[in-house]
């Protein structure tokens, strides 16, 4: 068990950090206090990489006790994408237990105030970051990323992005003062006098429903945005990644315990095979706030059905390139090519249709027909990965049994431009590993619609012939209402197309990326700078990280006395 360490104590240590971060969201600048590199970590208390890796090692096969009231099983079947095991099994929850214990601390946890919650958040952030080797491990083992995206994504940048929800948590307290004095003149009467006090109060227990690609990534920004406005938190990991959040609860606990408030603030709810709690738990009325991220179906499900709960989802989108024209022919192939390898594609901003005029389009190395940019992204997509061990590093493993029979059922499409091909990874011999999959569509063809207009998770992209640029512009518009989009990117050299392509983004509330050449790619976003989803399209009701994503978090309770 850590040391202690109560709240005020936590100010003096995390004051400046929370300042930095505040100032940090309002100028959008690029800042982390987290080192992205592995080698910065191994002192000051931090874990090194041989002792990551080892007490990761020594959590296969244990039983993870939390001590949180209302045990009644021990659960756990998590096999990595890799291959192994894990064999770690949880607490099974009776919720009729646990969810009183829970709400039994948010008294003192609400009136702490925003300062001492956020500072007790930033402690368990630290924690976390002193073990992010250690999470890493977790992270690739359940989400089949490879290791440095675990470490990295999984890492500094899910703590990031925990941090940010924090700093606006904060932020959407504190406009509010805590007390006010009220007088309004009455002429020749005395004046009407008032003493005001205001208190930001929590909704209740919130439920964060974790995915299996981004267990931390996307589940810190809920978990930390209703702790830090004084809500107790319930994380329902998905049943192949229950490790590194577990592993979080289990931090938090013993943080909350630590700086002397209720550990039961933040439990874990682990499901036995089959069961379903997620709908079970969504509908209880102790449950305030719910945030999700995984299939449209099931966030459709929730946004429906959970009424009583304030809904935060990030469902599935449909994001499109819109390929005009360009400057760098040979960056633009390169860029698209990593962004369509990245974690074999398994990311909810992973590009899927790739717009391009049928009759070509203009670069710098001279005109190219649509036939030629397709076999040129091919060809860069399989120089990118023609090395095994550098396909290993950058493809991961494929998560699940659906996302296979997905990349398979692709190459039936259409007239496929870039074949999927099998990799071995010498380390983990029971990984499943395949490169993209690109495949020719005509976007003038009925049958062609139906598979370029739903969502394709995994490895597969769809180069999508248009008559012209215009209908590709028309094409994105309907796309992002429709269906939804978590990203969308376009090439062009024509400021007048760079408008039109902006004023449908803008119109239809989709983040865009024009002309990256370099090294930021439009499936990644930087915490504290860019916002994930705009909670605007279909594709998410919710933006991370935004005053709107932890404003509803919390109400202001205003008593007034006569002065």
């Amino acid at each position: 068990m850590a040391a202690e360490l109560p709240a005020h104590s936590l100010i003096a240590k995390h004051r400046p950090t929370l300042d930095q971060a505040l100032e940090t969201i309002r100028t959008r600048a690029y800042w982390s206090p987290h080192p992205e590199h592995p080698k910065a970590y191994g002192e000051n208390g931090s874990l090194g990489m041989a002792e990551g890796k080892a007490a990761f090692d020594a959590l296969l096969g244990t039983r993870l006790d939390l001590g949180q009231p209302g045990t009644d099983d021990w659960v756990g079947d998590e096999t990595s994408p890799y291959g192994p095991t894990l064999g770690v099994t949880y607490p099974h929850a009776d919720i009729d237990t646990l969810l009183p214990a829970m709400k039994a601390g948010q008294r003192a946890w609400r009136d702490a105030g925003a300062e001492a919650r956020a500072v007790v958040c930033l402690e368990i952030l630290k924690r976390i970051s002193d073990r992010t080797h250690e999470f890493a491990h977790a992270v690739m083992h359940t989400s089949g990323q490879a290791f440095m995206m675990a470490f990295q994504a999984g890492g500094p940048h899910a703590q990031d992005r925990g941090l940010e929800a924090v700093a606006y948590a904060y932020a959407e307290q504190v406009h509010t003062p805590d007390d006010a004095e009220w007088t309004k003149p009455q002429g020749k009467r005395d004046p009407l006098a008032m003493t005001k006090r205001f208190k930001p109060v929590p909704r209740g227990i919130a439920l964060v429903i974790g995915c299996n690609t981004f267990p931390t990534w996307n589940g810190y920004p809920g978990l930390f945005a209703s702790l830090a406005t004084g809500n107790a938190v319930l994380v329902k990991p998905h049943p192949r990644a229950v490790l590194p959040l577990a592993l979080t609860v289990r931090v938090a606990r013993e943080v909350l315990a630590g700086a002397g408030f209720d550990p039961n603030l933040v439990a874990l709810a682990v499901e036995r095979p089959g069961e379903g709690i997620a709908k079970i738990l969504a509908t209880r009325p102790e449950i305030r706030i719910i945030d999700y991220t995984g299939s449209t179906s099931f966030g459709d499900w929730l946004e429906a059905n959970a009424r009583q709960a304030q809904v935060y989802t990030e469902k599935a989108g449909v994001n499109t390139v819109l390929v005009d024209s360009t400057d760098n022919y040979k960056g633009m192939l390169s860029n698209l090519a990593f962004s369509l390898s990245l974690y074999s594609g398994q990311m909810c901003t992973t590009p899927q249709n790739l717009l391009i005029p049928r009759d070509g389009i203009t670069t710098d190395e001279g005109p190219k027909s649509y036939d030629e940019v397709v076999a040129d992204l091919a060809k860069s997509v399989s120089g990118l990965l023609g090395d095994d061990a550098r396909a290993n590093a950058l493809l991961g493993a494929i998560v699940n049994p659906d996302v296979k029979a997905r990349l398979e059922a692709a190459a039936g499409l259409g007239e496929v431009a870039l074949a999927s091909r099998e990799i071995s990874n010498p380390e983990f011999p029971g990984a499943v590993v395949r490169t993209p999959v690109i495949v020719k569509l005509d976007g003038a063809k009925p049958d062609d619609e139906a598979a370029y207009m739903s969502e394709c998770f995994g490895p597969v992209s769809f180069a999508v012939a248009v008559d012209s640029t215009a209908d590709a512009v028309e094409l994105l518009r309907r796309t992002v209402r429709e269906k939804g989009a978590m990203t969308v990117g376009a090439y062009t050299t024509s400021g007048e197309v760079a408008d039109s392509i902006e004023e449908v983004c803008l119109e239809e509330c989709a983040q865009l990326s024009l002309n990256l050449t370099g090294g930021v790619y439009v499936n990644q976003t930087a915490a504290f700078s860019d916002f994930h989803g705009s909670g605007g399209n279909p594709a998410a009701n919710a933006a991370l990280c935004d005053g709107a994503f932890v404003a509803n978090r919390f109400r202001v309770v205003e008593v007034r006395r006569e002065a």
